[in-house]
């Protein structure tokens, strides 16, 4: 029996994961979001700048009969491709082609599956996701990118058979606030600062990029 211990970091005390509810315009949709990263969880809980601690919520879930996709195993265009279904990169005519398009030629078939993993695209992947559909990124750099962000990989809950193997264990966690929002965008300024160095340096040559994909 696959048991993975999970972690959700929420400015909630009180959190009651359900089959059905979140908000589409997340990473992969509608689900419940959590990390095996408790540090990580720790800045997810506080990454909001309204200075009030927050709560890390501490989770079992049993992944024996479970589909779960894993974007670590898939080429880096795929977990795009599924961003791209939720979130918007860009507003404008020709985004909205092009990323239909894209949705088409590299998005996976993530309705069978119980669980989707991936990295989560906070502020300094997003900045990755907006410059690679601008034409600023060649595709031989985005694995590179990607790691400068610190790999924050997340777990989220999609089906109502994924929700009845996810038990909460007894360990609430308070989240100091200052501590932890302050490491959040100290890590997501490092994360810029390098994105933006390794998208500026010789290396990105600018040739395999977002609009010759198709």
């Amino acid at each position: 029996m696959k048991k993975i211990i999970l972690y959700h970091g929420t400015p909630n005390k009180i959190v009651t994961p359900t089959f059905g509810l979140g908000n589409d315009k997340h990473d992969y949709g509608r689900g419940f979001y959590l990390t095996e990263d408790i540090q990580l969880a720790k800045e997810w809980a506080v990454c909001r700048p309204n200075d009030k601690n927050g709560w890390v919520h501490k989770y079992e879930l049993d992944a024996s009969e479970l589909k779960i996709l894993d974007f670590e195993k898939y080429d880096t265009l795929a977990w795009l491709a599924e961003l791209m279904k939720h979130r918007d990169a860009a507003d404008s005519k020709r985004y909205r082609m092009l990323s239909q398009k894209f949705i088409a030629k590299y998005g996976l078939d993530t309705t069978e599956y119980d669980v989707i993993k991936g990295w989560r695209a906070n502020a300094s992947y997003f900045y990755i996701a907006r410059e690679f559909v601008r034409d600023n990124v060649d595709i031989d750099i985005l694995e590179k990118l990607l790691f400068l962000g610190g790999l924050g990989i997340q777990y989220c809950i999609k089906s109502e058979l994924a929700f009845s193997k996810l038990y909460e264990i007894e360990d609430l966690l308070l989240v100091d606030y200052n501590e932890f929002n302050e490491r959040y965008n100290e890590r997501d300024a490092e994360a810029r600062n390098n994105m933006r160095d390794l998208i500026n340096s010789d290396e990105n040559k600018v040739t395999k990029v977002f609009s010759t994909l198709f």
